[in-house]
Order: C-alpha cells, then sequence, then structure tokens
C-alpha cells in the first residue's frame, strides 16, 4: 500500500507533512490543485485575441509572450485552463452537488409534513443545516479557500471535516435516527464516499468508504437488538458497505486518469510553448524576411527583418498591419494577390521593386518566395501564406561571394600545379645563364635576366595566391610589434637603398616599451611590406614622404606607462599607421581598394592590400584606409589596429 499513498505523478515536496499525517496526497498535486488558484491559471486579458490573430499566430510559430503572437494553442489553453484545474472543477462540483442535495432533503421534510406524516425535529433540524451549510459553501467559495490536494489529504484539515467529514455524520445521523422508518437514508453516505475517492488519496478514500460501512453495519445491528429482522438489515449494510468499497475505488482510479491525463496536457502544451519561443526567437534572428498574409492583404505576423526591408530608412510597425494604402507596396500586394489566385509560386521565387520615391525609382528590390499553409487541394481554398523576403542587393552579394571562394580554391588549384613547372624553369635557366656566361653571350646573358625576373614575379604571385587559399591555417603568437616594425623598417630602407640621414624618405616611430601583440610574425612583416612598397611606389619625393607609426591607442594610453599592466576589462588595442605624402585615391578606386585581382599597375597582381586585409582578419587585426589632410603634410594612410595580448600575471 506504499505506492497507494503517493501522488499518481510523484510526491511533491511541500507535501512530505501532509503525507506523513494524512496518508499521502491526492490524485492532483499541490500545483495545480489550490482552490482560489484559477484565477491566477486563466490566460491573461492580453493574451485574448480574435480568430485571425490566432491563426496568424500558429502560422508564424511565435511564442505566447511575443508582442505579435500571443496567442497559443486556443483549445488546449481552454481545456487546461477553463475554470481552473481539475480539482478545483470537481470540488466546485461536489459542492453544487451538496447544495442540490441539501435543498432536495428539506424539500423532502416539508412535502412528507405537508402529506400528513409526523415530523421529525431533530430529522428536520438537520436537513436545514446541512442545506444552510453547503449553500454557503457553493454560493461563496471563500469559506473553503484553503481547499487543496494536500489539505483534503489530511484528516485534520477543516476543509476536509467541512465537506467530507460533515456528510459522514449528517447522512450517518439522519440514517441512524430514521432506521424505523421506510425511508433509507444510509444511501446518502454514497456522496461523501464518492467525493473521498475523488479528491482524496486512496487509503482515505478507502478508510472513508470502511467507516461508512461500518456505520450502516453499526446501525443494522441496532435494529437488530430492537427486534428487526437479523438476515434483512444486515443483508442491505451488506451489500451497501461492498458498493461503498466499489464506487471509491472506480472514483479513485477515474481521478488519477484524469489527473495523468491533465498532467500530460500541461507538459505537452508547456513543451509546445517552448518550441514556439524558441521557433519565434529563431525568425526574429533570421537575416531573411518572414511574413504571414492573408488574402485581403493583411500581415499578420512579421520578423525584424522584414519590416525593415519594407521600411525607408525607418522600422515599420509591428504587425498586425495592412499592405494595402501605401503607393510603395503596390507592386508586393499585387505579387500576393497573384499567388492566392494562381495556388503556387516558383520555388526560385520572383523579383519586385519597390518605389519610395515621388519620381518613382526603384530604390529597392525584393526577392519574393511565398509558401501557403497547407498543400492546396480542389475543394480548398488556401487562407494565409508564408512569405520570405530578401533583398536583391545581398543576394547579389551573397553569389559574388561564392565565385570569390569557388575562384579562390580555383586558383589555389592552379598555383599548385604552376609552382613545380616554374621550379623547372627556373633551374634551366639558370644552367642557360651559366653556359651564356662562360660563352661571354651578352644577348643570351639579358634573355636569362629576363627569364629569372619574371620567374620571381610569378613565384610572388603563386605565393600570394596559396597565402589567402581557402583552408589556410594560421595561429597567434606573442609578437613584440614594435621591435617587428623597427626592424622591418630598417631591412625595407636597406633593400630599396634609401639614403640615410635627414633626407631619408622613411620615418618610422615606435614606442620605447615592448607592445605584445596577437599575430604571426612573418605575416605581420609581409603586411608591413606591401603598406610600404604601395606608399613608397605612390609618395611624392623628400624626407619623411613614407612615415611608420606605432602607438597604442588613446584610451589604453590613458592606463599605460611602462611600469603597470592595463586592466584586464581595458581595451587593448595598438595602431600602426603607415603614411605616404600624395595625391588622394580617387574614389573609384577607393571602393575596391581591398579587392583582389584589382590594380591600377599593369603588372601588378591585384593581391597585395587583399592579402593584407585577409591577414588581419585571420588574427582579429581590422585595416582601413583614409585621406589624412594636412597643411604641410597631406597624404594617405592606411591603417592596422592590432589585438594585444594581456601581460602574464606573476
Amino acid at each position: 500500500m506504499a505506492g497507494s499513498r503517493a501522488n499518481w505523478f510523484g510526491l511533491a515536496p511541500s507535501a512530505q507533512a501532509g503525507q506523513e499525517e494524512g496518508g499521502g496526497v491526492s490524485q492532483f498535486d499541490e500545483g495545480d490543485s489550490g482552490i482560489g488558484r484559477e484565477e491566477a491559471e486563466r490566460p491573461a486579458p492580453h493574451e485574448l485575441h480574435g480568430p485571425g490573430e490566432d491563426a496568424a499566430a500558429v502560422a508564424s510559430g511565435a511564442g505566447v509572450a511575443g508582442p505579435e503572437s500571443r496567442f497559443f494553442f486556443q483549445q488546449a489553453r481552454r481545456l487546461v485552463n477553463t475554470g481552473g484545474s481539475a480539482f478545483a472543477r470537481l470540488y466546485r462540483t461536489f459542492l453544487g452537488a451538496r447544495a442540490a442535495l441539501g435543498v432536495v432533503l428539506v424539500a423532502v421534510q416539508l412535502m412528507a409534513v405537508l402529506l400528513g406524516s409526523a415530523a421529525v425535529p431533530l430529522t428536520l433540524a438537520l436537513c436545514v443545516l446541512y442545506a444552510v451549510q453547503a449553500m454557503s459553501l457553493w454560493l461563496w467559495p471563500q469559506l473553503m479557500r484553503g481547499a487543496s490536494a494536500q489539505t483534503m489529504a489530511r484528516v485534520s484539515s477543516p476543509q476536509w471535516w467541512g465537506s467530507i467529514g460533515l456528510d459522514l455524520l449528517v447522512f450517518g445521523g439522519l440514517h441512524a435516527f430514521e432506521r424505523a422508518a421506510n425511508v433509507n437514508y444510509g444511501a446518502l453516505l454514497v456522496m461523501p464516499v464518492l467525493m473521498a475517492g475523488v479528491l482524496t488519496p486512496r487509503v482515505l478514500a478507502l478508510a472513508t468508504a470502511a467507516a461508512a460501512t461500518l456505520w450502516m453495519l453499526g446501525v443494522a445491528a441496532w435494529s437488530v437488538l430492537e427486534g428487526g429482522d437479523v438476515g434483512l438489515r444486515l443483508t442491505q449494510a451488506g451489500l451497501l458497505g461492498g458498493g461503498f468499497f466499489v464506487f471509491s475505488l472506480m472514483a479513485s482510479e477515474l481521478a488519477s486518469r484524469l489527473a495523468k491525463e491533465e498532467r500530460s496536457a500541461r507538459g505537452s502544451m508547456e513543451f509546445a510553448r517552448q518550441q514556439a519561443q524558441l521557433n519565434r526567437l529563431v525568425i526574429d534572428e533570421m537575416q531573411e524576411g518572414v511574413m504571414v498574409v492573408d488574402r485581403r492583404g493583411r500581415v499578420r505576423a512579421a520578423n525584424p527583418a522584414a519590416r525593415a526591408l519594407l521600411a525607408d530608412g525607418t522600422m515599420v510597425r509591428p504587425a498586425p498591419f495592412q499592405l494595402r494604402g501605401v503607393p510603395a507596396w503596390v507592386p508586393l500586394v499585387q505579387a500576393v494577390e497573384q499567388a492566392f489566385a494562381e495556388g503556387a509560386w516558383p520555388e526560385a521565387g520572383r523579383d519586385v521593386d519597390l518605389r519610395f520615391d515621388e519620381q518613382g525609382q526603384v530604390l529597392r528590390g525584393l526577392r519574393l518566395r511565398m509558401r501557403f499553409t497547407r498543400r492546396r487541394e480542389s475543394d480548398t481554398s488556401e487562407d494565409l501564406c508564408v512569405l520570405f523576403v530578401e533583398d536583391t542587393r545581398l543576394l547579389q552579394a551573397r553569389l559574388q561571394q561564392d565565385k570569390l571562394a569557388a575562384m579562390g580554391r580555383v586558383s589555389a588549384g592552379i598555383a599548385h600545379e604552376i609552382r613545380n613547372p616554374l621550379a623547372a624553369i627556373d633551374q634551366a635557366n639558370a644552367l642557360l645563364a651559366e653556359d651564356a656566361q662562360e660563352a661571354q653571350e651578352a644577348r643570351a646573358q639579358q634573355l636569362t635576366r629576363m627569364v629569372a625576373a619574371n620567374v620571381q614575379r610569378l613565384k610572388r604571385i603563386v605565393d600570394d595566391v596559396l597565402e589567402v587559399a581557402p583552408g589556410a591555417k594560421s595561429v597567434a603568437v606573442p609578437v613584440d610589434a614594435a621591435l617587428l616594425v623597427s626592424e622591418t623598417c630598417l631591412d625595407w630602407a636597406r633593400t630599396n637603398q634609401l639614403p640615410p640621414g635627414p633626407s631619408d624618405p622613411l620615418s618610422c616611430t615606435v614606442p620605447l616599451q615592448p607592445l605584445i601583440i596577437a599575430f604571426d610574425p612573418e605575416h605581420l612583416r609581409r603586411v608591413l611590406v606591401n603598406l610600404l612598397d604601395n606608399a613608397w611606389r605612390h609618395a611624392e619625393p623628400g624626407p619623411a614622404c613614407v612615415q611608420v607609426e606605432l602607438a597604442l591607442e588613446p584610451e589604453a594610453d590613458e592606463v599605460w606607462d611602462g611600469q603597470r599592466e592595463l586592466p584586464r576589462d581595458s581595451p587593448r588595442w595598438a595602431r600602426l599607421r603607415v603614411f605616404n605624402c600624395g595625391a588622394a585615391i580617387p574614389p573609384e578606386v577607393e571602393r575596391h581598394l581591398f579587392e583582389p585581382f584589382f590594380s591600377t599597375r599593369s603588372r601588378g597582381s591585384g593581391l597585395g592590400l587583399y592579402i593584407c586585409r585577409e591577414l588581419c582578419e585571420r588574427y582579429g587585426a581590422s585595416i582601413d584606409y583614409h585621406w589624412r589632410p594636412g597643411g604641410v603634410q597631406a597624404g594617405n594612410e592606411f591603417s592596422l589596429r592590432l589585438r594585444l595580448m594581456p601581460p602574464a600575471r606573476p
């Protein structure tokens, strides 16, 4: 019997004391059984919507708490929340039955008096008092606000005595007082037995049936002592007592099944609510616009991306809203009407143009893909469609990126195939150069030098292509940027044979203290050399026409003194600037600076700045260009933002 003492769904922690004292809890746990909690269980007024908005919310998959689709599974919500929990509904039903039974008892007593029967004052008084108490509980539930599955599971609780206990005493007393009459009041004991079977644990329900049975047997024995028929009295009492146990077990089993179904419905509803909220979060975060539109052009639901695409510089208000009536949305309305009329839409979608200005110029192109809420049949019609909206400019940009990625993979493969023949050509050219030098053939030596120069150029292009090939892996290591920049600038000046001294075209400024950044030293050196080559190529000759400066960013410089370490929550960035005095880059060239294979030189590969940007992005750095005006020196500046590594703590 240990299993019968617990809740069918596991005993709630707050009900442990009730189980020990009153023999377990009922089939309905505390979370769904409180009288007075039904108000909290009912949906809030702002969650109630019309049928149209309900359908839109289901179609959009939005969560209950969403501003555009707060409706969620109306039938399930109605079943679970109508009138409160199952315990509350059953308890109110029993209170109504007790009130009706009390009225019937009083009416029967009065009718018996009118028909000439002798009135029994005690019986009439009990019926009147019972009717008053039952009607009071039914009309004013506040009197039994504390009734719950836990309180009804304790015999010592006033809620149990105010209903089941009182019924046992009143109906048992009526049966005892009228044992010699033709009216059998013992059948009324079915009410407390049935109520106990539904609202209390099985052990307590069986105890209630046993108490009613013992009372019936006791009254039968009393009648026998007064001269009644032994067989008749005891047989009637025994049959009625057996019926009490059957009613108690059946009611308990039905109540447990009802509790399981309610718990299953609540669990399913909670799971579905979580799934709907997850769907709503995913849809809201999508870059693609999603809308639910009906036949009348009314948008039932729309995510932020869709509302942004429909507006010209602002955000359209949240759904629901009407597409008709806005001149810029006329092509969109026509597309929706065409989709509903045809009942189908191309898988790839169709393009429409929105015009927001008075001249009717196309300001935004949209790619529309429509999906209907259910499969189209001959005898049904669609009421809603899901509309996926994308900006055609973004589509073209993605296509361009895919093409560039494919081109990169193809270029990497070609570069691998070219590398081996280049090595063979270089080796053969070196042998020819030796022969030409021994034979002292000037023409042959000139040709071999030309071949060697072009081979080296092709090798650099192959290395550039392989450097930015997809799948290349790089690991950032601590690098002293101050030391590396100064060494690279010195090596670059020697390679280009720049004159030292006051007329030196290169000016390099680095901090005295180390600046430890996260980068690959060879890659950083390559980026700096590319920028120096470009700056020197386009600079106007003169002292300090090419300038390199490395420094901390202002926000980090405020806390840097060479001794203290930077706070861990402060920005940790260094700025590397490469400047050259010269004419500004034309706007039509500036917009393509970092694109691959774009070059203003006939012999340029167009990969220098593109490689610089790709290498910076690998290590969390960034590179940009801007024109730096100035009174004496104005020119072009490329700026790198490098991530500092936090100093190791002792």
